[in-house]
């Protein structure tokens, strides 16, 4: 398998993956809009059939579909796992103040950094492989889901499941900047505090009352304390409310806290420690709900697949680097399970969740080439 001849062919492709990028970004798919998702999946479904691919849409009626396919199935064999994602943070009529476009080499359109140009990327790379007669070692398994910008609820067991039957997980997430392969992910997690006190008039006898606000205010400050950003570790106090009017000592308050950590004992402990506060004024009662949401993806878990594809890009002439973000994605699932995982495999670009959102079209075939050529020497 020469990874040069599968750069030659996506080159010569790459009218029909502009072509089939343009149909998946005038597609608006923001979380949530099943409809929406839904006709999104029936397109990547029909592309994926296309490529040569056993596709089936995964119905579901709150979220929209997922899309599932199938390439060179062998029975018993461990699968290399392909997962994506159809949802956008793009609100339907976004497209009509920004709509797909080429500009100065590149282009842009809501959703098309993140993340549709990876989904396309990897069609073009199954379409290379069996244009060009290359059978990879292992059956190819994609699952593209329809929430993950909203926290993956809808399939995440679907996603755990197949890691399980997995030798190998590739993300089709965007590049960090400057084109870098995601080796580390933090985990991400969401508390929320609530804080019960007691009504009292502000004016006449405030002494009875049990400021909820105060106590919330104290505990926040507590929670701030936790954080080691030297660590990696961060919090953010995103969103506070409580109380009704200013002359009521108020019985109600609020907080919720964002919380980011780069290895999984970090998690557990931060879980510990906020699910452990305890009130500050007597009489204050206080609640402590949520947790972690998505587990960290470690770089150990990432190494031998990075200098894998580090090596397959060199024999094209690109150097690859690595990189770790604060986003979580559902490679974080994979990897918590023990499933070797590489994450940023799809688009080179910018401005993702952006009004400039856009990707590099002289990196889609490279980078598309390099896609199979991992898929191929797996």
């Amino acid at each position: 398998m020469d990874p040069a001849t599968l750069f030659e062919w996506c080159k010569k492709d790459f009218p029909h993956m502009l072509d089939l990028l343009r149909q998946a970004v005038e597609i608006e798919s923001p979380s949530g809009s099943a409809a929406g998702i839904n006709r999104m999946a029936r397109l990547v479904a029909s592309a994926l059939s296309r490529a040569g691919g056993q596709a089936k849409i995964l119905h579901n009626r709150r979220f929209g579909s997922a899309v599932q396919a199938d390439f060179f199935r062998r029975k018993s064999a461990k699968s290399i796992l392909v997962l994506g994602h159809l949802d956008t943070v793009w609100e339907t009529g976004t497209l009509a103040g920004m709509p797909f476009r080429i500009r100065a080499a590149r282009a842009y359109g809501p959703g098309i950094l993140d993340m549709k140009a990876g989904i396309v990327m990897g069609i073009e790379a199954m379409q290379a492989l069996s244009a060009l007669h290359i059978l990879p070692g292992k059956p190819v398994r994609f699952l593209l889901t329809p929430d993950e910008e909203i926290g993956s609820r809808a399939f995440r067991s679907t996603i755990e499941a197949e890691a399980r039957r997995a030798c190998a997980c590739l993300v089709l997430e965007p590049a960090a900047r400057g084109g870098k392969l995601k080796t580390a992910r933090k985990g991400v997690g969401e508390f929320q505090i609530t804080v019960e006190g007691r009504l009292a008039h502000a004016g006449t006898n405030p002494s009875e009352g049990i400021n909820a606000i105060v106590e919330l205010a104290r505990q926040l400050i507590v929670v701030q304390r936790l954080a080691r950003p030297s660590a990696g570790l961060t919090l953010n106090i995103g969103k506070v409310s409580g109380g009704t009017r200013t002359n009521v000592v108020p019985e109600w308050a609020s907080g919720s806290v964002d919380v980011r950590a780069p290895r999984a004992r970090d998690m557990a402990e931060i879980t510990r420690r906020m699910l452990s506060l305890k009130p500050i004024q007597n009489g204050a009662r206080i609640r402590v709900t949520g947790g972690i949401n998505r587990p960290p993806l470690e770089r150990r878990m990432t190494m031998e697949l990075f200098r894998r594809a580090r090596e397959l890009a060199l024999s094209m002439g690109l150097r690859l680097e690595e990189a770790s973000t604060g986003g979580g994605s559902d490679g974080n699932f994979t990897a918590a399970l023990g499933v070797p995982t590489l994450d940023g495999l799809g688009a080179v670009g910018d401005g993702a969740h952006a009004r400039n959102e856009h990707v590099l079209i002289r990196e889609l075939p490279q980078r598309t080439a390099l896609l199979a050529a991992l898929l191929a020497t797996l």
